[in-house]
């Protein structure tokens, strides 16, 4: 936790303070405020639809919405989820958030609890009946909807079925020892020590997400019913110590061998990595660059499985400001965002799942294995956040990590110190 994270934060707390006076937790539902009319200039804050590709869905998205309501006009700011927090905040303590924010699961309650948010004036449960219950829970705050879902994504177990057979393994691992021991059969290096192929790749989606999985599948949690840390509890550190094991004992990977977002592509398409902890989404990866693995059907799922069954679930939901400007139009936006049009355009750009039951049926998700995969298994599915200072927490999951598979801290330590730090930053 930086000293420049925590000035940012609580400056947008004491600006969202003036908000807290007027509303207790977030503003009024959009349309009660300003003139009511569905027009007016809005500006929309998205850490998806990145690169050229999502800009251009979301042009044609914005071009529809336009053709309903001519009279509104949306104005992109496009980021991703590393620079989100901070462009939210710097919004807020500026005094003018964006009209329609875009944020993750674990991300509604900071800010709803500060007032930022406005209360959409929906229904729960009339929602979790089109949607899926796990990503509408988390747009809900204290009773009140502050977010209509837009996605959902996971991180399960992904393997190439042709390296297992190579190697004699006939099934996807049942628990931790299984997947060490599958990983170093399956790590192939050079004469001189190189390594060629990571026999398991738990670095390919950001080390936060991968930790968390192995947590949950360990049986631990983030936070104990009380909000204090748990996540250096011995299940914790089981997970942790799992990592580096991955890396000191088995030497399965070299650090720096995957990378999340790698430019040099897709690890598991490339062969350069038989057994992962990996986003759904490589599916996508891999019909664009190796679609013959899939023809083959060479691509196989599992869910990451110690103490119990774990999906890491995320997710993206649409937002509106308390303070919006033109608190009708934006709310019509989110809606927009939030229904089968351009849901399923923003959810074919990132191969991620539509956070809408209807869109099941679509072609899109009936021709994705690793959706089917996911979906099958969401009864399984554990979220991050929990607490209202999760945003000033969960960066600070990379660097303990780090220090761990470093070898500068045993786990315990690392998550010990972690933990003191995360307890002492949020009073």
């Amino acid at each position: 936790m930086t000293i420049r994270r925590r000035s940012v934060l609580r400056a947008a707390a004491a600006s969202a303070a003036g908000l807290v006076v007027l509303a207790a937790c977030g503003g009024p539902a959009p349309g009660s405020g300003g003139d009511g009319a569905v027009s007016g200039e809005i500006s929309l804050l998205t850490p998806i639809f990145q690169g050229a590709d999502g800009a251009a869905v979301l042009e044609q998205q914005i071009a529809a919405f336009r053709q309903r309501y001519p009279d509104v006009t949306v104005k992109p700011d496009y980021s991703d989820y590393n620079n989100l927090n901070e462009k939210l905040t710097a919004s807020i303590a500026g005094g003018q958030p964006y009209d329609v924010m875009l944020m993750g699961i674990g991300w509604i309650p900071p800010f709803a609890a500060k007032g930022v948010l406005a209360d959409l004036g929906k229904d729960p449960a009339q929602l979790a009946s089109q949607y899926y219950k796990p990503v509408v829970d988390a747009g809900v705050y204290e009773g009140k909807v502050y977010a209509l879902p837009v996605m959902l994504d996971t991180r399960i177990g992904i393997y190439r079925k042709d390296l297992f057979a190579e190697a004699g393994i006939t099934e996807p691992p049942k628990n931790f020892a299984e997947m060490r021991e599958y990983g170093r059969r399956l790590t192939q290096r050079a004469p001189d020590g190189t390594l060629v192929r990571a026999g398991l790749d738990v670095l390919s989606i950001d080390p936060r997400q991968a930790f968390e999985t192995l947590l949950w599948a360990n049986g631990g949690e983030l936070f104990a019913p009380d909000g204090k840390p748990a996540f250096n509890s011995p299940q914790g550190v089981g997970a942790l110590q799992f990592m580096v094991d991955v890396f000191q004992a088995d030497r399965s990977e070299d650090i720096g061998f995957t990378q999340p977002q790698s430019p040099t592509g897709n690890v598991m398409a490339q062969g350069r990595a038989a057994l992962m902890v990996g986003h759904h989404n490589f599916w996508s990866e891999i019909e664009r660059t190796a679609p013959d693995l899939i023809a083959q059907d060479k691509i196989g799922f599992f869910v990451i499985t110690n103490e119990r069954p774990a999906v890491f679930q995320g997710g993206t939901l649409a937002t509106v400001a308390a303070q919006s400007r033109n608190p009708a139009a934006a709310k019509a936006f989110a809606e927009f965002l939030a229904s089968e049009g351009p849901m399923l355009a923003a959810n074919e750009q990132r191969g991620n799942i539509p956070a809408l039951r209807s869109l099941e049926s679509s072609e899109f998700v009936q021709g994705n294995k690793a959706i089917q995969f996911a979906m099958a298994n969401l009864d399984n599915a554990y979220s991050e956040g929990g607490v209202p200072a999760w945003l000033e927490i969960r960066n600070g999951f990379k660097a303990a990590i780090e220090s761990a598979m470093l070898g500068q801290k045993t786990p315990q330590q690392a998550l010990d110190d972690f933990a003191a730090e995360a307890t002492a930053a949020t009073g």
